[in-house]
């Protein structure tokens, strides 16, 4: 099937790329280009909302974590497991050894890694990962449902929203198709986790989201 593409296609996106695309359009090269083209231009509109609520929940939950143990750094403090302590630790390691190549190419020393280096360098599944049922009684009841101020649901709900986030957020940040996901219900999950935190944000994203038209494109492009 990928033969049936042009050469540059091939060369360019590499077959095991192509072929999800292919299958998806009963192997017309033509279509699958289409649809790649769709992927990617969904993937884009998905960006910013998804930037949008990785960062919002990060903040909220450091923000009631920093509060909870009285101190920035509350990592030291908290009774993280053990795959915790060491995605800590690894973003640590990450932030001391890019502020070392930055020092080396200013000439100058390097500055102390900071909380927010290592906040901003722990991603999203860190942070989804401290809503799971282990951590119930140690963060979400005593702080976690702070967090998310307008919520009024079970953690489990809001949890398996925010990991089906992480899920498709890694999907997208890797450019892997997202054609066949459900992605009206993950659009769906964006705004409902942005109400839980803030209606002005849920609100302020919305405005700027170009996603819905891009979804009605693929019906009117695939049926």
């Amino acid at each position: 099937m990928v033969d049936g593409m042009p050469e540059w296609v091939r060369r360019s996106f590499s077959a095991p790329r192509l072929r999800p695309y292919l299958r998806a359009t009963g192997g017309d090269p033509e279509t699958a280009m289409r649809l790649y083209w769709w992927n990617a231009e969904a993937s884009a509109a998905l960006y910013a909302p998804l930037q949008c609520v990785e960062v919002a929940v990060r903040n909220a939950l450091h923000d009631c974590l920093a509060r909870a143990y009285a101190r920035q750094d509350w990592w030291h403090a908290a009774p993280l497991d053990e795959r915790g302590k060491r995605l800590v630790e690894e973003a640590r390691k990450k932030c001391r050894r890019n502020e070392a190549q930055r020092a080396r190419k200013r000439r100058g020393p390097a500055r102390a890694v900071t909380v927010d280096d290592v906040v901003t360098e722990l991603n999203f599944g860190f942070w989804g990962t401290l809503l799971v049922s282990r951590y119930d009684r140690v963060f979400w009841v005593p702080t976690l449902h702070e967090a998310f101020p307008y919520y009024t649901g079970r953690r489990d709900a809001l949890y398996k929203d925010v990991w089906a986030l992480v899920r498709l957020r890694n999907r997208v940040m890797h450019h892997e198709p997202v054609h066949g996901e459900d992605l009206a219900v993950d659009h769906a999950r964006i705004y409902r986790v942005l109400e839980a935190l803030s209606p002005d944000l849920a609100k302020e994203v919305r405005a700027r989201d170009r996603f819905q038209a891009v979804l009605d494109g693929k019906e009117d492009d695939f049926g």
